[in-house]
């Protein structure tokens, strides 16, 4: 990969550490974040090396959302002409396909949230697979308060997350979500006085999910994300295909064997991924 200007990553023990690192601008999300996030998230896809991956902030605030003078410069919405009212359609795509990683991801992914999660931020933790928050953390859909609808993710994966008039109520007024009403609500798993504590916490998570064999720990998120968007039937359905895809024999005695013997299972990774058009390269 190249080097990183937003983040710093780091991988130990399969799981995978990934800081937002710019607090100086509270973390705001420019191209350049966008550019770095998408090469980080098919880097470990590809890679197959970690088995989870957590991803913290620095500063008082986990991240303001989209920086704003974005708009204004790099990236130019033309709202004068119909061609360029339908080109924002291809330009959001593509930002939306970023956090739409974050879910696809063959592992799991946990966020450990400080501060403020604002704007673009709000899409991105809901992309994840669990939420930690600290008790000063809280949650605001921005967009409402300068003048647009949230594009990225928020209003389609938050109402699979909370009550619906909770998503309407917070998207009509731009107002806080607090890190207490969002445990209430489901929004996130778990609440800390410190961001020590809570980063430590997310560790630990990690360590408990890395130790599980990854193939059986992809299957669960297809399958739990598959029940999100489909019937009980059809996702029964789908269990069935998927479970009889990936069973192993060994993976289930290695894990009832290191319980009794109390120690960590030894579990083969993901494979690594080779793209059809990289073949030959």
């Amino acid at each position: 990969m190249n080097p990183l200007t937003c983040f710093s990553l780091s991988t130990s023990d399969h799981i995978a550490h990934l800081v937002l690192n710019r607090p100086e601008a509270m973390n705001t999300m420019h191209p350049t974040f966008w550019r770095e996030l998408d090469e980080v998230l098919s880097h470990l896809n590809k890679a197959g090396e970690a088995r989870v991956l957590v991803i913290s902030s620095t500063g008082k605030h986990f991240s303001a959302g989209m920086a704003l003078e974005t708009f204004g410069g790099a990236i130019s919405m033309d709202d004068q002409s119909p061609e360029g009212r339908a080109a924002m359609f291809d330009l959001l795509a593509g930002m939306q396909a970023t956090f739409t990683k974050l879910e696809t991801l063959r592992i799991p992914v946990i966020a450990a949230i400080q501060g403020g999660c604002i704007g673009g931020a709000v899409d991105m933790v809901t992309a994840c697979c669990i939420r930690y928050a600290t008790a000063d953390a809280f949650f605001c859909i921005q967009e409402i308060n300068i003048g647009m609808v949230a594009d990225v993710g928020t209003l389609q994966r938050l109402p699979k997350l909370v009550p619906l008039a909770v998503v309407k109520e917070l998207a009509y007024t731009g107002r806080r979500l607090p890190a207490q009403k969002a445990l209430g609500y489901g929004l996130v798993n778990e609440v800390f006085e410190s961001e020590e504590a809570m980063l430590a916490a997310a560790l630990q998570c990690a360590k408990e999910i890395a130790s599980k064999p990854p193939v059986a720990i992809w299957g669960t998120k297809q399958a739990i994300h598959y029940t999100r968007d489909h019937s009980v039937d059809d996702a029964l359905k789908q269990m069935g295909w998927l479970q009889g895809a990936i069973w192993s024999n060994q993976h289930v005695r290695e894990s009832v064997t290191a319980m009794k013997e109390k120690r960590a299972g030894d579990f083969p990774g993901l494979s690594p991924l080779k793209y059809f058009n990289e073949i030959g390269l």
